[in-house]
Formats: C-alpha cells, structure tokens, sequence
C-alpha cells in the first residue's frame, strides 16, 4: 500500500492548499477547481466504452461500482491496480446487464472483496448465473439491496442506498441500484441505468437527491434524466459514462439540453476517456485521462444449445430476430417461442419447419409468413432499443438460447 500513502500525503497537502486559500463557498455549491485530483474522495468514471465502471476512493479504502462489458475486466482490474489498491472493500452490481456486471467476475476473481451488493433482481443470463456462481464460490458476503440502507466504508463517509425500494418495480434498469455518496459538503448521486419510473419512485419517496456530482441514469438516454429529477438534484456536475459511436445514439440530444438549461458542466468518458471528480469535502476537482477507448461494439451473449437452433440476431431498432438452424436435419418448431426480457411479450411459432442451415426472422409487426419471414402481427414495439434479452424456448418451456444486446 505504499504507492497509495504516497499519494494521500500529496493529496492531503494540495487539499491544505486549497482550503488556505479560501476556495469554498459558504452556503452554496462547492466551487469547481482545475488541477490534479485532491482531498480524500476521489471518484472515478472508468472509461469501457459503452458501459459503467465507477472506483470510489476514500482515505485507504475502495468500493468499485459496476465493470463494463466481459472484455472491459482486465482494463477494469488494470486501472484499479494503478491506484495501487490491493483490495476491494465493497462491490456494487448495480443492476444485471451485461455493460454493467460483464468485468465484474474477474475483478472478484483478482481482488479481496469485503462484500458484495446487488440488486437481487433475477435475471436469466449465463454472464449473471456465472457471477453468482463466483461470489458464491469465493466466500464474498452477499447483500441485497433496498431503499434506506448505508453502506459502511469509512465513518466519514456517508454512502446511502436510494433505490431500489422494498418494492421492486420489475424492471432491471428501473431497480438500478442508485448510491448518494456524501463526505462532508460534497455529494454524488451515482444513478446505474434509472429510468424515468425510479426517478419518479425516488422523488415521491421524499428522499434528498441533492447532489453536486450526477452519473447521468442510462447513459443519457432519453428514458432517463427528466425534468423534474434534474431540478432535483441541480448538479453542478455530470458525467455520462458512454462509448463512441454507440448503437443506441447515446447520449441523446435531449438530456444533453436538459443538462444544458440547470447549468450543469458535463464530461463525457466517449470524448475525455476517464473521467476523476475528486474533493476534501469542501471543493471539486476533475480531471480527465484524455484518451478515451475506441468505438466498442456492444458484446453479444449467445447461448448456442446442442440441437443446433439458436437466435443467431436481435436488432433492438428495427424489431427483429434471427433463428438459426445448424444442424444436419430440419427443425420442427411449431410451438415454440421467443419472449422478451421479463417475458411481458411472447411470441409462439405457428405450424413451422426451419430447414437444415436455413434462417428465418421473426419481425415484430404485420405481414405474411413465409419460409424466411414470419410476422408476429403487433402493432407497437416489443424490444427495448435501450436493451433487452430475447429467450427461444422449446414448447415444453425449456430454455434453449438467450441472446442479450
């Protein structure tokens, strides 16, 4: 730990420093300073491209907040390795997508965990049944989170859990694990992938989202950051943490003018690559690596069974889904079916043979079957273009691939 003791001596006489020459604010919102990370808090938005990845310091201790996709691991563990720490006190799953846990079970596979917390959300991915399996595997205290509890890192530091509340709002992103990290006048409201609805749950909840330091929920998508929760928080800082040239279009021009019309200063991790917002409690200091990653594709997990017939595509945007057939023999699929993420839609085969090596897509609105095509016949979407899992099972309800983007 000697690398670390070396950097809080220099931290804390750059903190004297800056407190000796009166730098904060009484009475309003910590004043914004340039220069090297200072103080004991120093909070850093990892670039991974399109995903989460956020190490929270404080004095000698160390609590990681998600670990972007499966290949963001090793830079994940990497960086955590150039602070110098040795040890993670606490991790956080925010939520059960794979941009957020996918670098998650080889970072508890290199690192001492003191404890884990996660949504407790189930969610039917292999990428989360491995991580579970894992903590389980490892020992790591496991605790599930709720609305009102603290997590304990340091007496001097106040880190409360906002959402979920005791009562699940049944959606994985909407259940998003969202942390206030407070150390004396300073404050970050650290959102994971909260949408509009747990927004709204937080804000009618009566709960003290004032902060000075916002992770925009979703990275920045429009189902997120309204109005109403922006002037609530009124941060004087946001970071999006997002990867360049992104399949979703984030961030989405119209958080992008919200953030605008409160004032707030944004960072993005697509332009600036990490981003570091650090403070003694009393002022605010970013910098930022200024090498962000590369356009990252967003990983696909396909699970490919035996009998050869799996979903080989799911496009979010246009509404479709691609079954494969690679084995020697036709498929008998009728009865089969695809069901979205939560399974709220399901679709079921009509009286279909997909051929030896043959393809057909399942399109979400009208049209007339063909040996190529079928048509589900909906008027609306069924996939969330934020992200969703599609699951192909057998008529018997059997599981036999799952494809997440």
């Amino acid at each position: 730990m000697q690398a670390r003791s070396v950097h809080y001596l220099i931290c804390l006489i750059l903190a004297a420093c800056i407190m000796v020459a009166g730098c904060s604010i009484p009475g309003g919102r910590p004043e914004i300073v340039p220069g090297l990370p200072h103080g004991d808090l120093l909070v850093h938005f990892i670039d991974v491209g399109q995903g989460d990845s956020i190490l929270v310091e404080f004095r000698d201790k160390a609590m990681l907040v998600d670990a972007g996709e499966r290949d963001m691991g090793e830079h994940v563990i990497a960086y955590i390795r150039s602070r110098g720490i040795e040890r993670l006190d606490v991790v956080v799953a925010t939520h059960a997508h794979s941009d957020h846990i996918g670098g998650l079970r080889d970072v508890i596979s290199t690192f001492p965990v003191g404890r884990f917390i996660d949504a407790g959300q189930p969610h039917p991915t292999v990428t989360y049944e491995n991580l579970l399996t894992r903590i389980e595997e490892l020992g790591i205290p496991y605790v599930v989170a709720e609305r009102g509890q603290t997590i304990a890192l340091d007496p001097d530091l106040e880190i409360l859990i906002e959402n979920p509340g005791k009562k699940p709002l049944g959606d994985i992103n909407e259940d998003s694990i969202v942390l206030k990290v407070t150390y004396e006048d300073v404050s970050y409201l650290l959102t994971g992938d909260a949408g509009r609805p747990a927004e709204e749950s937080m804000m009618k909840a009566g709960l003290d989202l004032d902060a000075d330091v916002l992770k925009v929920g979703h990275h920045a998508s429009r189902h997120a950051s309204s109005a109403g929760f922006l002037a609530a928080v009124s941060p004087s800082i946001s970071v999006i943490t997002v990867g360049a040239g992104n399949d979703y279009g984030h961030p989405h021009e119209e958080v992008l003018e919200r953030l605008g019309a409160i004032g707030s200063r944004i960072h993005r991790t697509d332009l600036e690559g990490t981003v570091i917002v650090a403070t003694d409690g009393r002022v605010l200091a970013v910098t930022t690596e200024g090498n962000p990653s590369p356009s990252l594709t967003p990983r696909v997990t396909i699970t490919q069974p035996p009998s050869g017939v799996y979903i080989a595509g799911l496009d979010l945007l246009d509404e479709e889904v691609l079954i494969t057939n690679a084995d020697a023999t036709a498929a008998n699929l009728t009865g089969w079916m695809i069901t979205d993420e939560g399974t709220r839609n399901t679709y079921t085969f009509p009286l279909f043979t997909l051929d030896a090596g043959a393809s057909v897509t399942v399109h979400t609105g009208p049209g007339n079957d063909t040996v190529t095509d079928l048509y589900w016949g909906r008027k609306g979407p069924v996939w969330n273009n934020d992200g969703d899992i599609a699951t192909l099972s057998d008529p018997a309800g059997g599981v036999v691939s799952i494809m997440e983007r």
